[in-house]
């Protein structure tokens, strides 16, 4: 099942892998990469079909956070749902994707994933208009929160069964927001998608989106993900103004 249309094709990645300091042979399809330093985050990286025959362009980043399921020391769980799950099944999968791990008992650092992407956009041929974030559950917490911190880093973040900050959502008037979540969630109640939407529309945000899904529980990321509208919404975004690194992000 393809996930974009034909034209949205066009838009497919391409990206040269690097490990730190070090160059690699470029490698199409999803593969395992180690931390870009010491402390840093284990991460699976996917490259479009056509990377090899296509070297002019400049192409989309998405970064997808998983949630605690998959935490610990097994880099390959991250594709056990969401883009990584999607870009393994089809290699025309048209973003540069970037999947890091977490580890056991961990939270999401900031900090860290500031370098991960920074290290990305050094060594990659990335669109600095078009990176986008997404994740689930612990990875939709820590979306509304990296999106909150560094609002014009990304053109656009869709967050799944996550909460955020409403006291700081007006930080996110001006940036493309879909949320996502089932209404009988049990383990993130889904007030934190509705709160972080009605807290954006009451500044004045309009680029805010909210999906509900009826009879459905925590897990929002098995039809938020499966769905192409997803995709074709996030292509559809650009950074009046990119900047890929954490400069200016405030």
């Amino acid at each position: 099942m393809r996930y974009w249309t034909a034209a949205l094709l066009g838009l497919a990645l391409v990206a040269s892998p690097v490990a730190a300091k070090t160059k690699l042979v470029p490698v199409e399809g999803q593969t395992p990469q180690q931390p870009i330093e010491a402390g840093n985050y284990p991460y699976q990286l996917f490259v479009p079909k056509g990377y090899l025959t296509d070297t002019a362009k400049q192409y989309p980043l998405l970064i997808f956070l998983h949630g605690s399921g998959e935490r610990g020391d097994d880099v390959a769980k991250v594709k056990v749902h969401g883009p990584p799950k999607v870009a393994e099944r089809d290699p025309a999968f048209p973003f540069l994707t970037v999947s890091p791990l977490l580890g056991a008992d961990q939270d999401w650092d900031i900090a860290k994933l500031d370098e991960l992407v920074d290290h990305i956009a050094k060594n990659y041929r990335i669109d600095p208009a078009r990176v986008y974030l997404t994740g689930l559950s612990r990875g939709g917490h820590a979306s509304w929160r990296w999106a909150i911190a560094e609002p014009k880093r990304f053109a656009a973040v869709a967050a799944v069964a996550g909460r955020g900050n409403p006291g700081e959502a007006c930080r996110l008037m001006d940036l493309p927001v879909w949320a996502f979540h089932g209404d009988r969630d049990d383990v993130v109640a889904p007030e934190g998608s509705f709160a972080m939407a009605r807290a954006i529309r009451a500044c004045g945000g309009r680029k805010v989106r909210l999906t509900i899904y009826p009879d459905l529980g925590h897990n929002a990321w098995d039809p938020a993900y499966d769905d192409p509208a997803l995709y074709a919404w996030l292509l559809e975004q650009k950074l009046p103004s990119a900047t890929i690194t954490n400069k200016d992000k405030k």
